[in-house]
């Protein structure tokens, strides 16, 4: 049979993590999964990694270019685990072909060897059981069906007294409070709801300013606020599915390292391409609410970058300071706009601070002075430690001529800085 028929291909963030639908949770993780068919003798996915969700079963090659996903509505049934001591764990679900093709056995062979089996076979039969995709409309169709019954009169009953009214009394009470309890419930599971669409919301909107940021079209300094309010409000909002290592087990490291790839991207779209690592670390941890992680993790995350194509990147100063930056983000093109910046009347005056950097380069000072003293080991800059802190000044010594030490070359940078001098000393 076809996969097509009953695998449906799955999207992927650019790190690889897989798309979330809305209100869908990840649930486990497992590593070197194949998926066979009963019928067939040759793996229909070979050597990938599986995701259990609360909606699907999504399967990703090992370089993370593809994925295929069974939707848990479609299967019909779950087989008991086979295990044994000459084949690996076998997981064996009954998948619903459709209305115009039978419905198909698939085999999910788990090789992996740190891999928890009987606890993924428990999650799976778990989220399978509870129907997790149909709780949305069924509290849709519920807030419906309840709508209007808070109006309707109560049907009437004779009075009945001696001991049956006592007890008629409290099965009342009984009854009322049961009923407050369930309104209250019903509310509380409306906000619920609500908070999960506008969590679900927050992403589209994430992607679409994703996909839509462009370094050329900038738009108005209005639509630019715009953004920046809209990307910090997305901040605030926090990830919906985070990696936990419950969830992810021995991929911990590894998937949350694809995670974190994924978050960094809008901080760093509002940063001129680089943030501080102390940043990163308080946004994210604020962003995954409950399930923080340690400075530790967050390091081994950002070093498992070399081995993942992803469009960031951990890099760390010769001071010490760790940032991390856009793959995109040039340090020629830096050097480039900081000599710029450094061959102007007023510059060459006075020479430029830290701030006046970070103005011009569009992220914090101190990455500013990071910069800074980067294009000073590269002979573009010359340092001036002053009474007022570091100043810094074009490099005029290449222009000096050992030779003639006193001719000036014009239209070098010592004859602009000559120019623009002048006027001080007169």
């Amino acid at each position: 049979m076809n996969r097509q028929t009953w695998l449906t291909p799955a999207n992927l963030t650019s790190s690889g993590r897989p798309s979330l639908l809305p209100d869908e949770i990840e649930r486990r993780l497992l590593s070197s999964v194949d998926i066979d068919l009963e019928s067939s003798s040759t793996p229909v996915l070979k050597s990938g990694l599986l995701s259990l969700t609360s909606h699907r079963l999504i399967w990703i090659d090992n370089k993370a270019s593809s994925a295929f996903s069974i939707h848990l509505s479609s299967v019909v049934k779950v087989f008991p685990l086979k295990k044994n001591l000459f084949h690996s764990p076998r997981v064996t679900v009954q998948v619903s072909g459709g209305q115009r093709s039978s419905d198909v056995v698939a085999v999910i062979v788990i090789r992996g060897k740190n891999n928890d089996v009987d606890e993924f076979y428990g999650k799976l039969v778990k989220v399978w059981r509870e129907r997790f995709w149909e709780i949305t409309e069924e509290r849709e169709s519920a807030r419906i069906d309840n709508g209007g019954g808070e109006g309707t009169s109560r049907p009437w009953a004779p009075p009945v007294v001696g001991v049956t009214g006592i007890l008629r009394k409290e099965q009342e009470t009984w009854e009322n409070t049961d009923k407050s309890l369930q309104d209250s419930f019903q509310d509380l599971n409306a906000l619920m709801s609500k908070a999960k669409e506008m969590v679900s919301l927050a992403e589209r909107m994430r992607q679409t300013l994703l996909s839509g940021s462009n370094p050329q079209n900038t738009g108005n300094d209005e639509e630019m606020g715009s953004k920046q309010e809209m990307q910090d409000w997305l901040l605030s909002v926090g990830i919906a599915s985070p990696v936990t290592r419950e969830s992810a087990g021995a991929l911990y490291h590894q998937q949350l390292s694809r995670e974190l790839a994924d978050f960094v991207r809008v901080p760093l779209e509002s940063s001129g391409g680089m943030k501080n690592l102390i940043d990163i670390y308080c946004q994210y941890n604020r962003a995954r609410g409950t399930e923080l992680i340690s400075p530790d993790d967050l390091l081994r995350a950002c070093a498992l970058w070399e081995k993942f194509d992803v469009p960031v990147m951990l890099r760390k100063f010769e001071s010490g300071v760790m940032v991390i930056q856009s793959k995109t983000h040039s340090d020629d093109e830096v050097f480039s706009r900081i000599s710029d910046l450094a061959v102007k009347t007023y510059a060459l005056k006075k020479g430029i601070s830290p701030s006046d950097a970070a103005i011009t380069l569009e992220i914090a000072p101190a990455l500013a002075k990071e910069q800074l003293l980067a294009a000073e080991s590269k002979g573009i800059l010359c340092r001036d430690i002053s009474p007022e802190g570091f100043r810094f000044y074009i490099n005029l010594f290449k222009d000096i001529d050992v030779q003639d030490m006193y001719r000036i070359q014009e239209h070098s940078q010592l004859h602009l800085w000559d120019s623009a001098t002048s006027s001080m000393w007169q």
